[in-house]
């Protein structure tokens, strides 16, 4: 490649591979900076005691418990996030029948000691969701029993989530259909 031309298209790619990492692909097919994205992990809670807290609420409600872990580096969970907020019949079924809650990881160990021992512990609490990726969702029984473990990727459709299929999951592990 002529040098004069080599130093243009390497600058090129540059500036297109750094856009890359700083966008994702909004539900709606846009994209949108990282900065605009929503942040629905609280990253500074105790996850552990989080999970202890829904159970206990769940329990007292007669529902179960869905864990979404992931994270807000995460676009599909942030996406899965949006997905569910947006569509008023799966809102009504999670009502309904859950405390649903997202739990934070952190696959970086960027967090120090005390947050990674917290990562794995709540790792271990969930049965160890992380070997299907991010987002994955647990689904825990009113007494905080790990009853299912939920691959996402078998509920997406092109670059989201099909309504039939998250519909289909959480119908299927609604306490009156797990205790029928």
């Amino acid at each position: 490649m002529n040098k004069k031309l080599a130093i243009p298209v390497l600058s090129l790619l540059f500036a297109v591979g750094s856009q890359a990492q700083t966008a994702f692909l909004h539900p709606d097919g846009g994209k949108r900076p990282e900065v605009e994205r929503k942040k629905v992990y609280d990253e500074d809670i105790n996850p552990i005691e989080q999970i202890g807290q829904a159970v206990a609420k769940a329990k007292s409600e007669g529902k179960f418990v869905i864990c979404q872990v992931g994270g807000n580096w995460c676009p599909w969970c942030l996406r899965f996030a949006d997905f569910i907020t947006n569509d008023s019949t799966i809102s009504n079924v999670i009502d309904e029948n859950f405390v649903y809650i997202h739990v934070n990881y952190n696959p970086r160990k960027s967090g120090g000691a005390e947050k990674e021992a917290l990562a794995k512990a709540m790792l271990q609490r969930l049965n160890n969701p992380a070997r299907f990726g991010f987002p994955v969702f647990v689904v825990l029984d009113e007494e905080g029993k790990v009853i299912h473990i939920q691959d996402s990727s078998f509920l997406e459709e092109g670059q989201g989530y099909s309504q039939e299929k998250v519909l289909r999951f959480f119908k299927n592990w609604t306490p009156k259909a797990v205790k029928q």
